[in-house]
């Protein structure tokens, strides 16, 4: 291939891939473009003959504060994942055109951000639509649904390792150590999440990985597919409307209409297992995330006030050590802990951003 990277940043053996693939003609220079706001993978836009579409290559090293390091090969969940929820929501994911498993990329359609807005960027200018949180959750649960009790697909996914190091590591077992008086209950809760085998996981529904589709939310950014326990999904999402509350203060009722929208229309769905354990669990695992985001080893970039930090941990320490059983109680807890005034100065400046 006579092809080379324009950019020293892009590796030669990602344009082979793509010749390789028949989506870079012989004798075509590609033009890469780096789309930002990945800590896990490099993702770029590329131009080809005027063919335009996205490639992701999974990072070893994630790009945050403390040692954080993955294998690649949760590239092959990602698009398995998304070829998987094809099947059962086509307009929700986007489509997977070529794979590489040896170097750990993929390329897939390019969605334009004119017609494809990222959901955070929505949620951090106040645009808080419980419609579209409905939708969000409702798709969820269609995936779970339709991938409950498989065992072809638990066989295909059984990516435990993986799952771990992604997500019960860094976020609960992380934690763990900055809170001796609920360490057991979170190491405890890791070990529960893990055990449980009941429908294929996402594990990282967040908005930043959820685009604003015209036909609906579109699905990005499966690295921690896994089988496993659906309630996991839907804490983490419920997570963030709540997180965002700190983040734009002004649109926080908004923020929790988008709670009860989403969690509504996904229990709504729940026909694989009784309603009422899964939401057990999630609401068990929920205030566990949200503190995770303060003292694990991803914490949200826009929660740098000390005072919120506080806030957080005394939401969620009691609710950790004393597990609810329903979501709403969450909920009800977040909202008195954050229903004073508080002076939004500096995180409505990082909103704007």
């Amino acid at each position: 291939m006579t092809s080379s990277p324009p950019d020293n940043a892009v590796p030669a053996v990602v344009v082979t891939f793509l010749c390789d693939a028949d989506l870079v003609p012989p004798g075509v220079t590609p033009r890469f473009m780096p789309l930002t706001g990945g800590v896990a993978s490099d993702i770029w836009k590329v131009e080809a003959s005027g063919r335009i579409f996205a490639v992701k290559r999974a990072l070893q090293k994630l790009r945050v504060a403390r040692d954080w390091q993955v294998p690649v090969t949760r590239n092959v969940s990602e698009v398995d994942w998304l070829r998987a929820a094809a099947k059962v929501v086509p307009d929700a994911v986007p489509q997977v055109l070529a794979h590489d498993a040896e170097i750990g990329a993929f390329a897939m359609a390019y969605l334009d951000p004119a017609y494809h807005p990222v959901w955070k960027a929505e949620l951090a200018a106040g645009r808080a639509d419980p419609a579209f949180a409905a939708r969000v959750g409702d798709t969820v649960a269609a995936i779970h649904a339709a991938t409950a009790h498989s065992a072809a697909l638990a066989k295909q996914f059984a990516t435990d390792a993986l799952f771990h190091a992604i997500r019960l590591e860094p976020y609960l077992e992380a934690t763990a150590p900055v809170h001796p008086d609920i360490a057991d209950a979170l190491m405890r809760m890791s070990r529960e999440t893990l055990a449980t085998k009941i429908a294929l996981v996402h594990g990282d529904v967040s908005p930043k990985n959820i685009l604003v589709g015209p036909n609906g939310p579109v699905f990005l950014d499966a690295e921690c597919a896994w089988y496993g326990d659906p309630a996991f999904d839907l804490a983490f999402c419920l997570n963030h409307m709540l997180l965002k509350c700190l983040w734009t203060p002004r649109a926080r009722t908004g923020f929790l209409a988008c709670f009860d929208a989403l969690a509504a229309a996904y229990l709504a769905r729940v026909d694989w297992e009784p309603v009422a354990e899964l939401e057990r669990r999630a609401a068990r695992l929920l205030p566990a995330l949200f503190l995770a985001r303060v003292d694990g080893k991803s914490p949200v970039e826009y929660i740098t006030d000390e005072n919120d930090k506080t806030r957080v941990r005394r939401a969620a320490v009691p609710l950790i050590a004393s597990p609810p059983s329903r979501l709403a109680d969450v909920r009800e807890a977040w909202a008195k802990a954050f229903s004073s005034e508080v002076d939004t100065g500096s995180r409505e400046e990082n909103a704007s951003r």
